[in-house]
């Protein structure tokens, strides 16, 4: 799942205000389970995550939307608890849970009174080995999955745009297929693909599991290490190469389908930080998003929003912790009585004026100050502090990268914000979709705007 990264209209800070996050605990048990705890004593609570190395990005055709459908049915019991019990427990101990799959790892969670936290270790630590698939709850499922996915992309033409943009953007790359799984591919998979997927990647050496919140990190590993201890480790299988083959030239498409609005989609290929040559690169192309992107002062708004007024809104984005390469991507609908080309030429030059004008150090200081005050203030939030630590570990950057963000972020120069921008936001590797909207049919409900919850899906 990707996260939003400049979603949020923040004063800037001071660089200074860099609030180095706090010590974070680890601990790996003899069975490989890597055990990550960070203490937050503002409220009496702790947030528990269990994020495993497998996601849609682990898939092959046939069977993609397998890490989806696990994800479901891993509510549906063990021996120990059978269907239903594990959500019943942890709502009679005060408690909410779910999960979500990404591109890159599937992630369970909970957020519980702090004394309460071995009852969420106890069920997740039976789950992740004692799962039973049983065949009728995986009819009722697969069943689920098929509506969840009409709603959620069939009847969304955005999130519908968006997934045929990938498969288009990416030749071989996983990141060309989506999360929830091609629609033939949801209704043939079977139990057995099931079995073997969850035999295969979930096991105790292929997870990590976070706590955040008012917790004592030793009582938190030997709680650990009373649950989770006593599960064997797998035998996990190598993956194999899946960088994407170069692009020769722009790619263009044509989405039609029932909406209301036409829309523009455009993504360059770029590297992540675990992809990228130098990792310099990587938090340039940050910068450069939120130079972009990040609020009301952005280029976007006051230049093409309020400005030119050529979009209704506009907007980019990149992942920095992409586990393989992926899209810096950007994004809008036409203001009314402009067109399509003249949007897309408006889009162009910003990044036409990335690669040929350095930017300003006033502007760069702000951009990298709402960067940072965007970081920061979502560390207020013990789920995302948890949230963050599973990702990066789960990519293999290993936890400490959130300790480096603060810092990389503010080393970076203008410089080097035109650098990536010359070397990468090119021509040649460029994908641009238009959405042309078609007649929404009588009685048809239709979710203009909508998105494809940002590339990951939930329980």
């Amino acid at each position: 799942m990707s996260m939003p990264r400049f979603g949020l209209l923040l004063m800037a800070l001071p660089l200074a205000a860099s609030a180095a996050p706090p010590k974070v605990h680890e601990f790996t048990l003899a069975n490989g389970l890597k055990v990550l705890v960070q203490e937050d004593h503002r409220a009496p609570v702790a947030v528990s995550q269990v994020w495993y190395k497998v996601g849609s990005s682990y898939e092959y055709g046939g069977i993609t939307g397998v890490s989806h459908m696990l994800e479901h049915m891993m509510f549906k019991g063990t021996n120990k608890h059978p269907p239903g019990e594990f959500s019943r427990i942890i709502s009679a101990n005060g408690g909410s849970e779910n999960a979500f799959t990404g591109q890159d790892y599937t992630a369970y969670f909970q957020t519980l009174e702090q004394s309460r936290l071995p009852v969420s270790l106890e069920l997740e630590a039976d789950r992740m080995r004692n799962l039973r698939l049983l065949r009728d709850e995986f009819v009722k499922e697969q069943q689920v999955v098929i509506e969840e996915r009409r709603l959620r992309t069939e009847d969304q033409p955005h999130a519908r745009m968006d997934e045929h943009f990938h498969a288009v953007a990416f030749t071989n790359s996983p990141y060309r297929n989506p999360v929830i799984g091609w629609p033939e591919d949801v209704a043939g998979l079977s139990l057995d693909d099931l079995s073997t997927w969850y035999q295969r990647w979930y096991a105790p050496n292929n997870a990590t599991l976070v706590v955040v919140g008012d917790v004592d990190p030793q009582a938190v590993f030997e709680q650990a290490k009373k649950h989770f201890g006593p599960l064997k480790p797998s035998k996990l299988p190598v993956l194999k190469p899946q960088g994407e083959v170069p692009q020769l030239g722009l790619r263009r498409m044509v989405v039609k389908v029932p909406a209301k609005l036409p829309h523009l989609e455009m993504g360059y290929k770029v590297p992540s930080l675990k992809t990228a040559g130098a990792e310099w690169e990587a938090y340039a192309l940050e910068v450069a998003a939120g130079i972009l992107d990040g609020g009301n002062s952005a280029r976007f708004s006051s230049r093409l929003v309020r400005g030119q007024q050529v979009a209704a809104g506009a907007g980019a984005g990149y992942d920095l912790y992409a586990r393989l390469s992926s899209l810096f991507t950007l994004e809008g609908t036409p203001a009314q009585g402009k067109s399509m080309a003249e949007l897309e030429a408006a889009l162009l030059d910003e990044v036409r004026r990335l690669r040929e004008e350095p930017v300003a150090e006033d502007e760069l200081a702000r951009v990298k100050a709402q960067v940072l005050a965007s970081n920061v203030y979502q560390r207020d939030s013990v789920f995302y502090q948890a949230m963050q630590l599973g990702m990066v570990e789960t990519v293999g950057l290993g936890w400490r990268k959130v300790e480096e963000y603060v810092d990389k972020i503010n080393a970076v120069t203008a410089e080097q914000v035109r650098e990536v921008a010359r070397k990468y936001l090119i021509d040649d590797g460029l994908t641009i979709a238009h959405l042309d909207p078609q007649p929404i049919p009588e009685g048809a409900k239709i979710q203009e705007g909508a998105d494809s919850m940002g590339g990951g899906h939930v329980h």
